[in-house]
């Protein structure tokens, strides 16, 4: 029993050890305006945004085992808030709404795994300015007589903001206080007309007043904000009888015609309640002015004649109508009056009309020659047009119809009666070749009367032509091509030439003229170039002849055309070799060329072949067919070779060679070709025969390279020539104009040393010697010794000369030489001096001198003084 006893006691201690040691956790009370804690006493902004971390649960858990945290909410409602189990952060996962829901209620829970320890929570929700005033008994519409006295309420306005503290509070404000009547208490929002206002339903028959409620704001995520509405108050004005009334379609006027029967309206006029919101009925009556010939109706106020027009006295009436408001009593109320204007008028009975010579008359002919005068009046038109009303029912324009800008009519306005004149204003316009006729329709239409009468009248003008037109080629130039060959008379092309006038205006007459015209005929007519019957064509001397033609008509007037004709070239020639025997020399390895021409103008017919038709032997030459070049045979390259060919062993070949042109028919000719064969070696030996051999065949080589030498001697001798000119001017040797010579004394005999010149170039030149002229006076001889000279021959007489009017200005002395016949033996001696009366002459000779100046430039090297 005792043991027993103890077991129970230790299970006893030991299950109450076991519950001491797991204490339940709990939430921390952290008190009001904590973040953390158990949410006690916890208020939340309804502007919070949604997914903002708004609070932490904080607890313990005694035994320090991990704890977690739960949110739940009762299911009837909304779930606002999740919580991190782990951190216990509380997230806001949906919107709040303060006017909807103030209070949200939680259950909150903390757990160590054992023990779940929960509260309930209640989360307070407060007020932002969110809610925006809201107008309530929408919409507002009155009904305000328009005599309403200034300062009357005529309406209220009430909003409602369901925010709390200045949030809520609504005050109210017109939206355009400055441009309207009315104006709205602050606070109690009634709308009154303000002071000094009035109402007019004819002016304006509603009002419509924007009428604005603001909150006085509050906070809003964290910004000041205050919220307005607005809403329209309609004012219907209510009309009021405070108007006189009123004519509709001022001024009144009204018309009369002949023809109008008593009792017939004139016209209606119509008055009305200057109320228009509640009219009263009116009545119509005529004041005066009437003499008894007009009545009007007192409902309708239509105006009726109750006379004939023709016992009218007056032809414009002037009446007044009075028309009277009638209130729904009976009573006359108020009164208006207007002036109503009748006239009495012709009636328009009448369209204009045209007359001709002999009456009425709707069509008028003309003929006429193209292109008259500008300014011209057509005279053979006689037109008159009359309209038989009275006034301006008489009134009308006149106008052309058709083709504009030819002709234009006078008068354009005419009133009752007129002539009608017709003008020419484009005469080029006028043209027979494009018009044959022109028609128009003369309009006449009255201007101011509502029928709008009108007539016409066709005017039919016949133009006749004249000679305005040049003759006209179809082409400025033509191009013909005829064979060379074409017989006297033969048709080269026709041209051919427009001239759009008729009769005998538009006959057209060929001519042709120029330079190249002579060859070829034209028929007057019909434009046929044809060849002379005596034209003998050949395009081998002109090949291309160009021409004018001529188009004239019978006064003159013409136009020019060019004509190029081409002549064909015919095979008609040839070809023609130089000489019908020709002798050419052949160098081995150099070959021979023999030409034909061919008269022919064109290709292929002076195209020339070449070939040999006749040799013997026959194996020796070769010609290339085109250019007419013969050389040997490839195997054969020497003399010996040759003569191994030919058994006689001669050194000279006859060939036959034709000349065949390529034209169709072809023409061909031969000639005899004497070919001497030559060797190198033979040429080298004897160069002088060598060139001989050369220019055998062309003898114009020959002449060309003489020719060549002369210019090449004649150069030479220019040059030294004017060397030695301009040398002598730079010495003062040469006198231009004249030269003296006189004798100069020498005191004692002495013997000059005298140079003989010989020519050995030219055999006519070694016949003459320079002999020494006598010594002058001017000393300037460079002698060095007073040897008398050779007696020269006789010089040609000199130039005359004028007489010189005065003394010269400069004078050059100079030295003359004289030329003599070279004597026979080898070594000639100078002769005695002339006698001293010829020597002392003055001796004039140009050929010595020019001479001299030739030869002393050559042989200044002999120093020879003179």
């Amino acid at each position: 029993m005792g043991r027993v006893l103890r077991a129970v006691l230790a299970l006893g201690l030991l299950l109450l050890r076991l519950a001491q040691a797991n204490f339940a956790p709990y939430f921390f009370d952290n008190g009001v305006g904590s973040t953390n804690g158990n949410m006690a006493l916890f208020s939340l902004p309804e502007d919070t945004p949604v997914g903002s971390h708004v609070y932490t649960l904080n607890g313990t858990d005694p035994e320090g085992d991990p704890i977690s945290y739960h949110i739940s909410f009762d299911p009837s409602t909304r779930s606002v808030f999740s919580v991190d189990p782990n951190f216990g952060n509380i997230t806001l996962i949906e919107e709040l709404d303060r006017e909807r829901e103030d209070e949200i209620e939680a259950i909150i829970s903390i757990s160590d795994g054992l023990n779940l320890v929960a509260e309930k929570v209640t989360i307070l929700v407060t007020d932002a300015n969110d809610e925006a005033p809201r107008f309530i008994q929408e919409p507002y519409v009155v009904q305000v007589p328009e005599d309403t006295p200034a300062g009357s309420s005529i309406a209220k306005v009430h909003a409602v903001d369901r925010d709390t503290g200045s949030g809520g509070s609504v005050t109210y404000f017109l939206k355009t206080p400055h441009s309207t009547k009315f104006s709205v208490d602050r606070h109690s929002g009634v709308l009154r007309l303000q002071a000094g206002a009035t109402l007019d339903y004819e002016k304006a028959r509603a009002h419509f007043i924007a009428v604005v409620a603001k909150d006085g704001g509050g906070r809003l995520r964290g910004a000041d904000v205050a919220l307005s509405a607005t809403t329209t108050v309609t004012v219907n004005v209510e009309d009021v009888q405070d108007m006189a009334p009123v004519f509709v379609g001022t001024p009144y006027y009204g018309y009369v015609y002949e023809d109008t029967l008593p009792g017939s309206e004139v016209l209606t006029v119509i008055a009305m309640d200057g109320d228009r919101g509640k009219p009263n009925r009116v009545l119509y009556s005529l004041v005066n002015g009437t003499d008894g010939a007009f009545e009007i109706n007192e409902t309708s106020g239509a105006i009726s004649i109750t006379q004939s027009p023709a016992q009218l006295r007056r032809e414009v009436y002037e009446l007044h109508v009075q028309v009277t408001e009638v209130s729904s009593a009976g009573i006359p109320a108020a009164q208006a009056m207007a002036p109503v204007t009748i006239r009495i008028v012709n009636l328009n009975n009448h369209p204009p009309t045209f007359y001709g010579e002999n009456g009425p008359q709707n069509r008028f002919e003309l003929s006429m020659y193209e292109h008259p005068p500008q300014g011209e009046i057509l005279r053979g038109l006689k037109i008159t047009v009359n309209d038989s009303d009275q006034g301006a029912n008489a009134k009308f324009n006149l106008r052309l119809v058709g083709p504009g800008g030819i002709f234009r009519v006078v008068p354009q306005t005419v009133l009752n009666e007129a002539q009608v004149t017709i003008i020419v204003e484009n005469s080029a316009t006028i043209d027979f070749e494009k018009f044959k006729v022109l028609t128009f329709k003369l309009l006449a239409i009255e201007v101011n009367t509502p029928e709008k009468f009108s007539s016409t009248a066709d005017i039919v003008i016949q133009l006749l032509d004249t000679n305005d037109n040049v003759p006209k080629f179809t082409s400025h130039y033509y191009i013909a091509r005829i064979p060379e060959n074409a017989p006297g008379g033969s048709n080269v092309l026709a041209v051919t030439a427009v001239d759009p006038d008729t009769g005998p205006w538009g006959e057209v007459k060929y001519s042709i003229y120029g330079s190249g015209a002579d060859l070829f005929l034209i028929h007057p007519s019909s434009g046929i170039i044809y060849t002379q019957p005596w034209a003998n064509l050949d395009a081998e001397g002109t090949a291309r002849y160009n021409f004018y033609v001529k188009a004239e008509d019978m006064e003159g007037r013409y136009s020019l055309a060019e004509v190029f004709v081409t002549l064909l070239d015919v095979n008609d020639h040839y070809p023609q070799f130089g000489k019908s025997v020709q002798e050419k020399t052949m160098v081995l390895g150099t070959p021979v060329k023999i030409e034909a021409t061919d008269q022919d103008a064109e290709e292929p017919n002076n195209l020339v072949d070449y070939s040999i038709t006749h040799a013997e032997p026959a194996n020796v030459f070769d010609i290339d067919a085109h250019t007419g070049e013969i050389r040997l045979k490839n195997s054969i390259r020497s003399l010996d070779a040759l003569h191994n060919v030919t058994p006689s062993g001669d050194h000279t070949w006859s060939l036959e060679v034709q000349a065949k042109d390529r034209g169709s028919p072809s023409f061909s000719t031969t000639a005899l070709l004497k070919i001497d064969i030559v060797d190198t070696e033979m040429l080298s030996r004897n160069p002088m025969a060598a060139f001989l051999m050369q220019t055998k065949d062309n003898p114009m080589k020959a002449v060309g390279v003489l020719a060549g030498i002369m210019a090449i001697i004649v150069a030479i001798t220019v040059l030294i020539s004017t060397a030695t000119f301009w040398r002598n001017k730079k010495s003062n040797k040469v006198l231009p104009v004249r030269r003296v010579l006189r004798k100069r004394p020498s005191p004692a005999p002495s013997t000059g040393r005298i140079e003989w010149l010989k020519f050995r170039r030219t055999k006519a030149v070694d016949k003459f010697v320079l002999r020494e002229d006598p010594p002058n006076e001017n000393c300037n001889n460079n002698s060095l010794g007073s040897a008398p000279p050779p007696k020269a021959p006789a010089p040609p007489p000199p130039p005359s000369m004028a007489p010189s009017m005065g003394p010269a200005h400069w004078m050059v002395p100079t030295v003359s030489g004289s030329l003599a016949p070279q004597q026979p033996h080898p070594s000639p001696k100078p002769k005695a001096l002339a006698k001293p009366k010829a020597a002392g002459r003055p001796v004039q000779s140009a050929l010595v001198s020019e001479l001299r100046q030739k030869f002393e430039k050559k042989n200044v090297h002999n120093k020879a003084y003179f």
